[in-house]
Parts: structure tokens; C-alpha cells; sequence
């Protein structure tokens, strides 16, 4: 018999192989455990372990994940790759960052960042487009896209949503977008908005000569959301728009599985993120999501405002940058900034985050004193200077509209 007890899976000298997810954490020990202590039950309880010493008669496939540094409050698990079933995101995340969350041996614990190995990432389709979408759709050049979604979010008739939309893509924004809780309502049916906003679009792109999308809200269970991502191809959208997080995972890649047939982009929003990256000491970081997003196929992901706009600060140069990168020869991801963004604030955000983004503004549209057609087109004034490298002060002097929202928000930063 072999006897398997926690010290088993701790091992400080050992290097990962390149075949193998490694894991870091971030984690505070119960009172009466250190960390060599926490750090072995982490990754005995994310593999093959259990609180209790085992006996084992003969050999088993060893799938043990090995805790292998300690640095601080940081430590590194190695896990090995047959530990995990290739393509399921679900099986993966229930590993890693399943009930190791709330083990009792740590009183706080965050998955902070992954490495993934060729074997594993290359299981997962990744994005059919990714930031190409900026040129394959839209040709916007050295430009940002750009896209608002309709304030009230949820609210308008379709009729006004429709509306809200014509006016936005006349006024030189590239994209309409659902917000996260607007999906079939019976104010707002999905079917008809998705009927009606897309002959709008058609007007819209006839009168201004640029390529228009809109972002659709599909969200709901897995089978209606295949329906309706039918539907949206077959009125010529380029786009579908999934809430990520609260849909799940196994959803999303069932999503990505058809739009590559129906060739359709699909835009993610993180909704619920919070509920996991917001506390700095627990949870599933944002990075960690976006890297998740990104093998399971999405095209654009909300991933901040590099601490501009009225949402939490977070990583997002660090996020996007990991989105840009190489992996495997898999496509990257179009970073969208949004969250209380108005166009004094395009400069400074383009500064931090470079021009291969999406921006989006609701209220830094909608609430311009002269109404959503003079708000998009700021917007798009403020962007087109940008990213020509005209101070956007001097660019307001010949376009009113930019004046305008400069007048009403400055370049504050709204909570």
C-alpha cells in the first residue's frame, strides 16, 4: 500500500514541465496553518487529494498538482495536463478555482494569473477574428471603433432604441450595443429590435457611407441562444454579444461552435466579474477571466479604463497586453473600454492604452446637452483627433459638438 498525505504535493524545488497549467495564487493562511501548510492542501484539494492520508493499493495515474514556490503570500501550482479534459472550461476552472475557494485552511484565497501550455490552450477554438475586426469590418485604420449602448439601458420601446441607435450611427459611431440586462423583455422584444435596429443600420450606412454592426444581446439558455445567433446572421449582423460570466462557459464555447459557421464576431460582456475580481484578497482575477474569454472564443471584451470612467481600478494594461500576445499562434482579442468615458477623457485613455481598442460611452453620448446625434459625434470628433495626434481643445474650435461636451465634462473623470 502507499500512504498519500498532504506533504505529498508540496514540493519547493520542483520546475514545472512545459506540459504542465501552472497556477498562481494569492493566499492567507488559517491561524493555525503556514503557508507550506496551505500551500500543499491548495493543490491537493485542486487535484487528487482529499483530508484524510490514503491507501492505495497498486499505481494509479498520477495527477497530483504540485505546490512548487512560496513568495510571500504568493504560491505556484503545477498541475499536470492530464489532470484536465481538453476543450472543457468548466472541468478546468473546477480544478483551479473550485472548492480550493472555500477551503477552510485558507482563510482568503485569489487565482491570480495562468500559464497555459500548447495542449491545453490549442483544445479551445480562441477567436475567429479578434482585433481584426477594427479593419475586416469596419476599416477603421489607426482609429479606436467606437460604440454606445442606449441610456435608459432597459426601458426604451423599440421604436426608441431604434431611434437612439439611427442616431448614433449617423452622428460617426461604428457600433449600437444591448446593455448586459436587456435581452427578450416584452418593452423591447428581441426580435423586433433585432428586425428594426438592423434596417436602420442599412439607412445609416447608405447616408453616411460607412460600414455600421450592432452588438445584440443573445443571452439566455443555451438552445434559444443558438436560435437566436441564426437570426442575427441571417439579417446580415456581423455581431452577436453574450454576457459571459452569468451565462457560463460551457454556453459561450457552444456560441463560438456556431458562429463559425455563421461567421459572426461575438462581443463579450463580463457582467458579474465583480462578484469574482472585485476583492483583491479572494476570487478569480479579471486577467485570469480574460484569459478565459480569450480560449473560449470571444472577438471583444469589456477589460476597463486603465482607471478612467467610474468603475474600479484594475489591471488593464496588463490584461490587454496578455490579450495581444502570442499564443500558440491563437488570435487575440479586441480590449473595449467603457464605464463612464465621455470624450474629454478619449486623450488620456488612448495615451494609457494605445488606438487597437473599442471605446464605448452611454452617457458621454446620450447626455450631451444637444442630444444623441451631436453626442456621437463629439464622441467620434474626440476619437478622429486622437488619433491623429490633434490636441482635442484646438479640434473642438471647428467642431461645436466637441466644444460642447468639453464644456459640460471637462476632462473629469465621473464615479
Amino acid at each position: 500500500m502507499t500512504g498519500i498525505k498532504y506533504e505529498d504535493f508540496l514540493d519547493l524545488g520542483y520546475e514545472p514541465a512545459d506540459s504542465e497549467l501552472v497556477c498562481d495564487f494569492y493566499i492567507e493562511p488559517a491561524h493555525d496553518m503556514n503557508m507550506e501548510e496551505a500551500a500543499s492542501r491548495v493543490a491537493s484539494e485542486s487535484s487528487n487529494g482529499t483530508w484524510a492520508e490514503l491507501q492505495v493499493d497498486g499505481s494509479i495515474t498520477d495527477l497530483s498538482a504540485t505546490a512548487c514556490d512560496i513568495d510571500g503570500n504568493h504560491i505556484t501550482v503545477a498541475y499536470p495536463d492530464a489532470l484536465f479534459e481538453k476543450g472543457s472550461m468548466p472541468q478546468i476552472l473546477s480544478c483551479i478555482a473550485g472548492n480550493i475557494m472555500g477551503m477552510k485552511a485558507v482563510d482568503n484565497i485569489r487565482l491570480l494569473d495562468c500559464e497555459w501550455p500548447e495542449a491545453i490552450a490549442t483544445s479551445f477554438m480562441g477567436p475567429q477574428f479578434g482585433s481584426s475586426v477594427r479593419n475586416e469590418i469596419f476599416d477603421a485604420g489607426d482609429r479606436p471603433i467606437t460604440a454606445t449602448v442606449p441610456k435608459p439601458k432597459v426601458g426604451l420601446s423599440t421604436d426608441q432604441h431604434v431611434q437612439v441607435g439611427y442616431e448614433a450611427w449617423t452622428g460617426g459611431l461604428d457600433l449600437l450595443k444591448d446593455d448586459e440586462n436587456l435581452t427578450d423583455q416584452d418593452f423591447n422584444p428581441f426580435e423586433k429590435r433585432l428586425y428594426d435596429s438592423i434596417e436602420a443600420r442599412d439607412k445609416a450606412e447608405e447616408e453616411t457611407g460607412e460600414k455600421k454592426s450592432y452588438l445584440i444581446n443573445i443571452t439566455a439558455d443555451g438552445d434559444e441562444m443558438l436560435r437566436r445567433a441564426e437570426l442575427v446572421a441571417d439579417e446580415g449582423c456581423e455581431y452577436v454579444m453574450v454576457d459571459v460570466v452569468t451565462t457560463g462557459w460551457a454556453a459561450v464555447q457552444q456560441v463560438r461552435e456556431l458562429c463559425e459557421d455563421l461567421g459572426l464576431a461575438i462581443h463579450a460582456h463580463r457582467a458579474m466579474h465583480a462578484a469574482f475580481d472585485r476583492v483583491e484578497e479572494h476570487g478569480v482575477s479579471m486577467r485570469v477571466i480574460a484569459q478565459i474569454c480569450r480560449l473560449c472564443g470571444v472577438d471583444q471584451l469589456h477589460t476597463g479604463t486603465a482607471d478612467l470612467g467610474k468603475l474600479a481600478n484594475e489591471d488593464t494594461v496588463g490584461i490587454n497586453e496578455w490579450m495581444y500576445s502570442d499564443l500558440y499562434g491563437m488570435n487575440d482579442v479586441l480590449p473595449m473600454a467603457s464605464g463612464g468615458l465621455h470624450p474629454g477623457l478619449v486623450p488620456e485613455l488612448v495615451d494609457r492604452v494605445g488606438t487597437n481598442i473599442g471605446v464605448q460611452a452611454g452617457g458621454g453620448v446620450h447626455g450631451h446637452p444637444d442630444g444623441t446625434y451631436a453626442g456621437a459625434k463629439a464622441f467620434r470628433q474626440a476619437v478622429d483627433a486622437t488619433a491623429e495626434g490633434i490636441d482635442i481643445h484646438e479640434y473642438a474650435a471647428d467642431h461645436p459638438e466637441l466644444q460642447t461636451a468639453l464644456d459640460k465634462w471637462g476632462t473629469e473623470t465621473p464615479r
